[in-house]
């Protein structure tokens, strides 16, 4: 049996014509090669989709890239490396606020402050730091004029020195290097952190009392005999200080808590221990500070007596009571 094969030849298909609506779209074409038979409507509306497109991918990527770099920043472990580049951007953005605040040789000192807080407690000591310098540098701006004429206003329109951010930061800076070096092993890093906060609690409860009392302070008392004084006299209180003082403190003490540094009751005890060591500290500046034999008593000195007091006041209270209630 043979198979044939056969080829059958049909007649060409006439041109089917295709309304324009069915008709394909041209391509896009960048301008340089576009075709100048395509109407610049037509390329420019393609322009525009791919921009937008282009923008919808950049902004997902965008949120990314800054989620990735915070989480970076919180979980990564701080180094001297990290600790100085914060501190030179920080210082940098910031220094319309700093130099509102302090002096540059304060700035100086503010800077290795920051420096050496960051590389012991991170971002949320730095941001404890920092809100205790705004609150503190915003009370001491208050009714600056008045302060001025009656004689009890800061020096420099309030602008600290290297002294007072010595004086003020000296039991923190005690704390930091006991965290970074490691005193005491892992159980003590968590009592390194608290005299940290407090030693802030105390300085700003202390600032913000003396610089509302001399601006709004209708009366004021010296602590060891209750007698009216001046305003501005060393060991004098008044009410109006002395409430926004405790407020101050407890604002403080609730940043402290909200990044994790301390939790409730040991903001609590920040508070306690700060109002303790303010007493203190009008005591001691009412019985001795500008007394004969006292002259080395300044205010610096007085500063760094106040702010130890608050911090092993508070590193104390965590032992006692705390760790009796547990028991």
């Amino acid at each position: 049996m043979s198979t044939a094969l056969y080829i059958i030849k049909s007649p060409p298909v006439p041109a089917l014509w295709f309304p324009h609506s069915l008709q394909k779209t041209p391509k896009f074409e960048f301008p340089i090669f576009r075709n100048p038979n395509i109407s610049n409507s037509t390329s420019n509306c393609n322009s525009s989709k791919m921009l937008l497109l282009h923008r919808a991918s950049a902004a997902p990527s965008l949120q990314v890239a800054v989620s990735e770099a915070m989480n970076l920043v919180q979980l990564s472990q701080p180094t001297w490396q990290s600790a100085l580049l914060s501190n030179v951007v920080i210082f940098v953005l910031g220094s319309p606020i700093l130099v509102s605040g302090l002096s540059p040789s304060g700035i100086a000192a503010a800077f290795l402050l920051g420096t050496l807080t960051w590389r012991a407690f991170g971002p949320s000591g730095f941001l404890l730091v920092a809100t205790y310098f705004i609150i503190g540098t915003a009370a001491t701006k208050v009714k600056m004029a008045q302060k001025e004429a009656q004689g009890v206003a800061e020096k420099r329109k309030g602008r600290r020195g290297p002294g007072s951010v010595i004086g003020s930061s000296a039991a923190g800076c005690i704390c930091a290097f006991l965290s970074i070096f490691g005193v005491g092993g892992v159980e003590f890093s968590r009592l390194w952190q608290l005299g940290f906060v407090a030693s802030f609690c105390t300085k700003l409860s202390d600032t913000v009392s003396s610089e509302i009392g001399k601006a709004y302070g209708k009366t004021t008392y010296l602590v060891t005999t209750f007698k009216v004084v001046p305003r501005g006299t060393e060991g004098a209180v008044s009410v109006e200080g002395t409430f926004a003082g405790i407020f101050a403190s407890i604002l403080l003490a609730s940043v402290g808590c909200l990044t994790g540094q301390i939790n409730a009751p040991e903001a609590v005890i920040c508070v306690i221990a700060s109002q303790i060591a303010n007493l203190g500290e009008s005591i001691i500046g009412a019985a001795l500070q500008e007394k004969p034999g006292f002259k080395w008593l300044n205010n610096d000195a007085v500063n760094i007596i106040n702010i130890s007091m608050g911090s092993i006041l508070a590193v104390l209270m965590q032992q006692i009571v705390l760790q009796n209630l547990h028991t």
